[in-house]
């Protein structure tokens, strides 16, 4: 890469990449966790994502380039990480350690699409600073979805279980 534009393309591959990576894993995400809720945003999420696909495809098509992916580590890690909770933990602990890998996943995306939509200003890419604008937003709602249901529901349910078993030990 020599030029903003290089970075811009190259960026624009691995998010492609990591999003398509994203989509074969949530399912087997989703199927793994307890709590409904969670099981829910898992799967709405899955269809924002294929949205986000969809709206790549068009970012690609707005800077005369045809949609490709190349592989991006960073997700490849975070998602090998997923794999690694869900053989290791079961449970409340689960749902839980699903729940920050998810917003690490999130935070991934949220930074990305916030560097890319502001390369895409500064290169005069109108249409795509729209439509990576219009990602980015639906990645940080997801990201308060995730919190909300850790603080709310998750999290909750987890300090009534240890509260019980503590007063059955004491």
């Amino acid at each position: 890469m020599k030029t903003l534009h290089d970075a811009f393309e190259h960026t624009l591959q691995d998010i492609y990449w990591a999003e398509n990576a994203l989509v074969k894993a949530l399912p087997k995400v989703s199927k793994s966790v307890n709590n409904a809720e969670l099981k829910l945003a898992f799967d709405d999420h899955l269809k924002e994502t294929k949205g986000h696909i969809a709206t790549l495809d068009k970012v690609f098509k707005s800077i005369g380039q045809k949609a490709s992916g190349e592989k991006c580590d960073a997700m490849a890690g975070l998602l090998k990480e997923a794999d690694g909770l869900i053989e290791e933990a079961e449970g409340h602990a689960l749902d839980v350690a699903l729940i920050g890998a998810a917003q690490a996943v999130e935070h991934y995306e949220i930074a990305r699409y916030g560097t890319l939509r502001e390369w895409a200003r500064v290169l005069g890419h109108d249409e795509a600073h729209t439509l990576l604008s219009s990602i980015l937003d639906e990645e940080k709602a997801a990201n308060a979805k995730l919190t909300a249901l850790a603080v709310m529901a998750v999290n909750e349910a987890g300090k009534r279980r240890e509260g019980k078993a503590a007063s059955t030990r004491g």
